[in-house]
């Protein structure tokens, strides 16, 4: 596959030469005689910088469906609504068995956690995906949010209408809201995913750090145009206001020849961050490995955060290393894609997650506690390890299939009964 790189940037593909109008957006006639269609993932009137939209040129334009009818999805959830009230307790989950049923991206859809309102456009919803055959001929269309997914186990190949994507674990894909999707898988795959309602997903300003750091935009990358012309019915499925609904066309909805725009789906290796962390002393805050935000009405609180925690050296003078215990104002969903964890070092596996809500006391373990404390301060690498957060500013309801079915470790605070009292007065 072909890709260009850049994140926020505008970008140009044609799949066949000669399509993209110059000097002007929708002439009287496009080339080859298709059809202009401009998707917004703004307002018209958004400021230049955070304006967002891709003209589309395509064979055949997406009002060419028929009607819609009611879907039943009933396990991936929308809003803080579907949630159900539990006790301020730090929540953990075991990684879920791969279910044994044929499941596709939208049936293997299963919500952890949920709050906002997609109406509202705030907040966002965890799922975890299960994936054991590929959506063939059927396609998805969100209309409630960005997908965010970082993939756990297998690869997820993407047709989206800008092109083609192929993502792993360690690689994460953001695919913008409105835009048509498909997922084919080689086999059994897994993968976290957050629906962001609110702002659209962006690389956060860098401050004090300067003007290299953190993710770069030129190690983001785009498809380029190519369009599907097999004959043949589709089926659509469009999630609005957390309903769904499926119609059929004659057409694929990946009937685009060439684009230019800006609000396209991307893909990032999270190998290529620039870590940053103390060479002095102490434990610095996780917001030094914010890889994406997508801020809120408040500056300085994000309506998400997502967070990677990848290999990084561990280097600071008489400091306890782990993450330190803690409340925040901030709630995180928490997840591990493979390795090891250094502040859970046994409960926490990958495909499994967890959820510190605002003001709930975590951190590390008795373990990791212990052997934190007495460990020799030489330099030390986190190797083959990648945990993720991702941070909301809105408290995080679990689902009742989270609740019930998602493998929920009922033993969870046991890790902390073996702090004791060690006061010297």
């Amino acid at each position: 596959m072909i890709y260009q790189s850049g994140f926020g940037n505008q970008f140009a593909s044609e799949a066949v030469p000669g399509t993209l109008p110059v000097g002007r957006n929708s002439p009287q006639r496009v080339a080859h005689g298709l059809y202009a269609e401009l998707l917004s993932g703004s307002a018209f009137t958004a400021p230049r910088a955070e304006n967002r939209r891709t003209w589309l040129y395509r064979r055949q334009p997406s009002v060419v469906v028929g009607g819609y009818e009611r879907l039943a999805l009933p396990l991936w959830t929308t809003g803080a609504a579907s949630g159900v009230e539990v006790p301020p307790d730090p929540l953990r989950w075991h990684p879920p068995p791969m279910p044994a049923e044929s499941l596709d991206f939208v049936e293997g859809l299963r919500t952890m956690v949920v709050n906002g309102d997609a109406d509202a456009q705030t907040g966002i919803a965890a799922h975890l995906a299960f994936v054991t055959r590929s959506m063939g001929r059927r396609a998805c269309v969100n209309g409630d949010g960005e997908l965010l997914l970082v993939p756990q186990a297998g690869t997820l190949h993407l047709t989206t209408e800008c092109g083609r994507l192929s993502v792993g674990p360690g690689e994460i894909a953001l695919l913008p809201r409105g835009m048509a999707f498909s997922v084919d898988v080689d086999g059994p795959c897994s993968a976290y995913v957050c629906e962001n309602y609110g702002a659209p997903f962006r690389l956060p300003e860098l401050g004090p750090i300067g003007s290299n750091g953190l993710a770069n935009a030129r190690d983001f990358l785009a498809p380029v145009a190519a369009f599907d012309d097999t004959p043949g019915d589709w089926e659509i499925v469009r999630k609005s206001g957390g309903a769904f609904w499926r119609a059929a066309q004659g057409h694929s909805p990946f009937n685009v020849v060439a684009w230019h725009g800006n609000l396209v789906p991307v893909k990032y290796d999270t190998r290529h961050f620039m870590t940053i962390g103390s060479i002095s002393f102490d434990h610095p805050d996780p917001s030094i490995f914010t890889v994406l935000t997508s801020p809120s009405d408040t500056p300085g609180t994000a309506n998400c955060d997502f967070v990677i925690f990848p290999p990084r050296w561990l280097v600071a003078e008489d400091t306890f290393r782990p993450p330190w215990y803690h409340r925040n104002l901030m709630s995180e969903f928490m997840g591990l894609v493979y390795g090891q964890y250094d502040a859970k070092p046994e409960g926490f596996r990958p495909g499994g997650a967890s959820l510190h809500n605002s003001m709930v006391p975590h951190g590390p373990d008795t373990d990791a506690f212990e052997r934190a404390s007495a460990a020799p301060l030489a330099p030390h690498k986190l190797d083959h390890t990648l945990a993720f957060m991702f941070e909301s500013r809105w408290r995080l309801r679990p689902t009742a299939w989270a609740m019930r079915d998602g493998a929920r470790d009922l033993r969870y605070a046991d890790c902390w009964t073996g702090l004791k009292d060690h006061f010297q007065p």
